[in-house]
């Protein structure tokens, strides 16, 4: 072993034994809020990840859609053509609200995707849900800030993991999650007029 080997192995040895002593400390399990935000692309395709993960160990999951029509998307296709039984997937929203522009008809939708979200939320079988875009349903105000939080504050099963994806999520929200992570645009092909692409974002 040569001098640098050795100095480099010494270092790692130092490292996993201060990361082993950390991990020794960390015992709770509980259901996590996760928030997926910012004007990056990803944040849909980051919780998707989540439920794939959940499907691939065989645990029960669901996702309501809340502003995304009914366009098809690989992972609803996916989920609706072979993972039902692991997989509810509920698309509540007719489309974005500047092809809608109907007010009055998005809040209904999405009041309509909130009950069936805390349905679903309050099933002890289903370990995961996603809300997808309802980060948009509450800056538009269709969806209560304040009811989603009393909800998952006090409502949400000990174990279930509820994930909330979209763009500018509220701060009260942020407060009471245990993970959020901002999705950061620094580069994107849309700029240089390259339309969504199939397999890329959807």
């Amino acid at each position: 072993m040569t001098e640098d080997t050795e100095r480099h192995a010494q270092k790692m040895a130092k490292k996993k034994a201060a990361r082993d002593k950390i991990m020794a400390t960390k015992t709770d399990q509980k259901g996590l809020i996760i928030v997926h935000t910012g004007k990056g692309k990803g944040k849909s395709t980051a919780a998707f990840g989540m439920i794939f993960r959940h499907i691939a160990h065989g645990m029960k999951s669901a996702v309501v859609q809340f502003i995304k029509g009914g366009m098809s998307t690989g992972e609803r296709d996916m989920i609706l053509e072979r993972f039902t039984d692991l997989c509810e997937f509920h698309t509540m929203g007719e489309g974005f609200t500047w092809e809608t522009q109907d007010k009055t008809r998005d809040t209904e939708m999405a009041q309509a995707a909130w009950e069936k979200a805390k349905e679903l939320i309050r099933d002890p079988s289903n370990s995961m849900v996603l809300l997808d875009e309802i980060n948009i349903a509450i800056r538009y105000d269709y969806v209560d800030i304040k009811d989603v939080v009393e909800f998952l504050a006090n409502e949400k099963p000990h174990m279930t993991h509820v994930v909330l994806t979209g763009r500018n999520a509220h701060e009260d929200l942020i407060e009471i999650a245990d993970l959020v992570t901002e999705m950061e645009l620094i580069k994107h092909p849309f700029r240089a007029g390259i339309k969504a692409q199939i397999g890329v974002e959807y």
